[in-house]
């Protein structure tokens, strides 16, 4: 966990505080404290915001500005800033505190350029960040082709040949079968209340 922490605050540090165009939105959070409880880790990531750098921490004593309990799944998400207060309405971002605070933060994460290659740099130097960088790149889209491809596959396996999953004619017809014994039965059920009702 410490490993984690203090990579995320040299990523976040390199992020948020490069440029001078985000003094003001970074100002926001001067002062604040966002703790985030994810249900994957038992220890919390929490933030602590000065002017000058974010500190990230995995104990603190106060209590925090901003609570935020999600999986850790759902934080990409935060990067797109105009989706939290619909993924705070839907469940997935239980957010204790003061919400503006988790707001500035997505707002502050969406006004970041990222650039992997600028990061790694100063690490290795700016050719080979470059090249890593492209490479990795290229890699991930491969793999993007290759799970379409085998995620097409194993779909048409599962219909065709394994006949696990019905296919969409399959699945129309059986629609159009739910239906028709709809029908009849609600047929069935007036013919029999009409004969109650001569009796």
């Amino acid at each position: 966990m410490p490993l984690i922490s203090a990579t995320l605050e040299a990523v976040l540090k390199r992020l948020l505080y490069q440029d001078r165009a985000m003094s003001a939105a970074r100002e926001r959070l001067k002062g604040k404290l966002l703790r985030f409880e994810l249900v994957e880790w038992e220890t919390p990531v929490i933030m602590a915001f000065s002017a000058r750098q974010v500190d990230v921490l995995n104990a603190w004593d106060d209590v925090a500005d901003c609570t935020v309990r999600t999986h850790l799944a759902t934080l990409p998400v935060l990067l797109k800033r105009q989706r939290l207060t619909q993924l705070i309405k839907q469940g997935f971002l239980d957010v204790e505190g003061d919400p503006q605070c988790i707001q500035q933060f997505a707002m502050l994460l969406d006004m970041a350029e990222f650039d992997a290659a600028e990061l790694l740099a100063p690490l290795v130097g700016d050719i080979v960040a470059e090249g890593v960088t492209q490479s990795a790149a290229r890699q991930l889209t491969k793999a993007r082709q290759l799970l379409r491809i085998g995620q097409g596959r194993v779909v048409q396996a599962m219909t065709d040949e394994w006949h696990l999953a019905p296919s969409a004619l399959e699945l129309a017809w059986f629609f159009d079968e739910v239906d028709d014994v709809t029908r009849f039965a609600e047929n069935l059920a007036t013919r029999l209340d009409k004969l109650e009702a001569s009796r």
